[in-house]
């Protein structure tokens, strides 16, 4: 799986249990071929006629390197796949998958992929730690507290009251707060924190069809800037989805790079910004990292789905970002091959990376091992507070 020649030390570090930083539910129900090949596609379409998501990177690599913990041949064709899944069970998909991921620790966004998926029977974070033989904490998503707060006022100033008391009481049992503003609006919103009267005056709109997506850059930024007030005051980082994963704008929209203004903004707070995924703009999320104390960055979704290039993404986040700013996560969400292949993908592809740096004599086995620790878990031990 690993680089044969990387040092003992390195190759231990790479194998140790990782924390998942970032990761959603996996579904406890059995899957069709068709429902599997939806949850292992970023678009969430079926493939065109005549055609199948298991020609794609992550799908290849689904019946490389999941097949033997099923209990198949390495490249097992989909259908053989699919069927042997089927005749597992869920439950033991889902337990062999996360075990096998080597995770100590997960923290779940308990929120839906999207929220289109609300129909979606997913497990809990409990459940994820149980399957996985692992600790497991809950990743508040600001906008489904919004969404369900906006359903159940009846006024804008009752609107406003339950956004703020929500995200309080939430935020008392969770490790840290998430924000998809990327895939609802953009991250080019206006970093400034709105006024109470365009505020009200957004809610009035928003409360007249609150079931609808949110998109209204007021409200988007009112939510943010609230659940920025409650993370410092108890001391949690906010993540923000960037880049590749999901529908929504255009992708130059979720470019990491256009948080520049709003991270200036933010560092007197110190509330811990983190980028989620990022690329194909790792390079940009690995500049703000650098310049700015409290924003930390990971490529998440990318190694799966990138496959062969994943070394070379990784590779590029090192060029720049301060090692003590990368996390790992793989993204999963669900189905279990996500956890697994986001997992294995990271190890391969940073001990790519590290083997390249050892043989160039950058650095020595010391600093490779340490940093290998670093990001598979010892920064997010610190950033969380685990």
């Amino acid at each position: 799986m690993l680089p044969v020649d990387l040092p003992g030390t390195v190759r231990d570090a790479l194998l140790a249990p990782l924390v998942d930083h970032h990761c959603h539910g996996v579904r406890r129900d059995d899957l069709s071929r068709a429902g599997f090949e939806l949850l292992i596609n970023e678009g969430g379409s079926p493939a065109p006629p005549g055609t199948t998501h298991f020609d794609a990177p992550l799908g290849v690599a689904v019946r490389r390197w999941c097949a033997p913990l099923l209990d198949l041949e390495p490249h097992a064709p989909p259908a053989v796949y699919v069927s042997r899944r089927e005749e597992l069970g869920a439950a033991e998909v889902n337990r062999r998958l996360l075990a096998g991921a080597g995770v100590v620790a997960f923290l779940v966004d308990t929120a839906p992929v999207s929220m289109s998926a609300a129909d979606l029977d997913l497990l809990t974070a409990t459940e994820m730690g149980r399957h996985g033989g692992a600790a497991a904490d809950e990743l508040v998503r600001i906008e489904q507290i919004e969404r369900d707060v906006a359903e159940d006022a009846p006024l804008a100033v009752d609107y406003l009251d339950g956004v703020g008391e929500q995200l309080t009481a939430r935020a008392a049992r969770a490790v840290g707060l998430k924000t998809v503003i990327a895939a609802l609006y953009g991250l080019d919103f206006d970093p400034a924190r709105p006024t109470r009267g365009a505020v009200i005056a957004a809610a009035n709109r928003r409360l007249a069809d609150p079931k609808r997506p949110l998109t209204d850059e007021v409200l988007l930024r009112h939510l943010l800037w609230s659940a920025i007030d409650v993370a410092r005051e108890r001391g949690l980082p906010v993540q923000f989805h960037t880049g590749f994963g999901g529908s929504g704008p255009d992708l130059h929209r979720t470019d990491p790079g256009r948080l520049g203004a709003f991270a200036r903004m933010l560092q007197p707070a110190g509330v811990p910004l983190i980028l989620l995924h990022c690329y194909p703009y790792h390079r940009q999320a690995a500049y703000l990292a650098g310049v700015h104390p409290h924003v930390y960055v990971d490529v998440g979704l990318a190694p799966p789905h990138t496959a062969a290039a994943s070394a070379r993404v990784v590779e590029e986040l090192l060029e720049l970002a301060p090692f003590h700013k990368l996390l790992f996560s793989s993204g999963c969400h669900g189905v279990a091959e996500t956890c697994y292949l986001g997992a294995l993908s990271y190890r391969r592809a940073l001990g790519a990376a590290l083997g390249s740096r050892l043989a160039a004599g950058e650095w020595s086995a010391a600093d490779a091992a340490r940093i290998a620790h670093m990001i598979g878990s010892g920064n997010a031990r610190r950033v969380y507070r685990l």
